[in-house]
């Protein structure tokens, strides 16, 4: 055998070793908890566990100093809902999770909120089907269980109206939680799934079956204040998503859409997230007067 096929070879094994040790070295479940406590707690945030609906979600809170009017909630995204494009995850913890990096950034009266089935382990798995996180990640089972949760997190602080931001998939949940309520403020999304259906058919992926979807709402959101924000650069969720919900509502009560360059699906909305900057144009979303209801 020549020097050159036996270097070949060795070379051909070497990156066969590198993808397996690459592939072997996802955060398992709890790393991935671990991960998302530790953030919390530099914060000096406290974890919740709230039951709600047969689910049991994960919640980290700044401890209210005194009671507040109004209490702004954040919701994650999907999280680690893929391994590829047929596998589903067994776990939907996400890897990253932006949207408690994007609440810890925020001082008031201010919660987060995983998905269900994310950060919980044995026994608080109960119903964590991985349609919960694939094809029915925004089933009516979903949105009352998220509902339940925000009930729990406003009565901690004796709010009587919430402000809701949603990233990604949360976007979407935020949306659906909002359609059935009446003490929603305002609405916040940053590259949110607002029209799963046209995202599926746009990316050419299987529907999301056994999911509500926020575009057939329009007549319970056009009372509410909403901003969305997308990202320029955006490809898992492109700003088309987002126009093509805002454009199903009448021009009175069309919802805002801000469309950011050099933004994609992750950066940079935790560098240049400033919600308690009046001055700032993100921080004016939660300064600006809500419209009446």
């Amino acid at each position: 055998m020549s020097t050159l096929w036996l270097r070949l070879c060795h070379a051909a094994m070497v990156c066969i070793g590198l993808l397996l040790a690459a592939c072997s070295h996802l955060p398992s479940p709890s790393e991935r908890t671990d991960r998302a406590q530790a953030l919390a707690k530099a914060a000096g945030w406290s974890p919740l566990l709230l039951p709600a609906n047969g689910f049991t979600l994960q919640a980290w809170v700044s401890e209210p100093t005194h009671a507040s009017d109004t209490l702004t909630v954040y919701l994650e995204g999907d999280g680690l809902a893929w391994l590829d494009e047929s596998s589903p995850s067994a776990d939907p913890t996400p890897q990253d999770p932006l949207a408690l990096r994007l609440a810890l950034k925020h001082r008031g009266a201010v919660a987060y909120l995983g998905r269900p089935c994310q950060y919980v382990q044995a026994p608080y798995r109960q119903h964590c089907q991985s349609r919960y996180w694939t094809s029915n990640r925004f089933a009516p089972e979903v949105i009352d269980a998220t509902s339940q949760a925000l009930d729990q997190l406003k009565d901690r602080w004796g709010a009587s109206q919430l402000v809701l931001v949603g990233y990604s998939g949360g976007g979407a949940v935020a949306a659906l939680v909002t359609a059935q309520r009446k003490d929603v403020a305002r609405l916040i999304t940053l590259a949110g799934n607002l029209d799963h259906a046209a995202w599926t058919k746009l990316k050419r992926l299987s529907p999301l079956t056994g999911s509500l979807n926020p575009a057939d709402f329009v007549p319970e959101l056009q009372r509410i204040a909403q901003w969305h924000l997308a990202g320029g650069r955006d490809l898992v969720m492109p700003p088309v998503i987002a126009q093509g919900y805002a454009s199903r509502f009448s021009s009175a009560d069309r919802p805002v859409v801000m469309i950011l360059d050099g933004f994609d699906h992750r950066c940079c909305w935790v560098d240049h997230w400033t919600p308690n900057d009046p001055d700032s144009l993100l921080g004016q979303l939660f300064f600006k007067p809500v419209r009446p209801q």
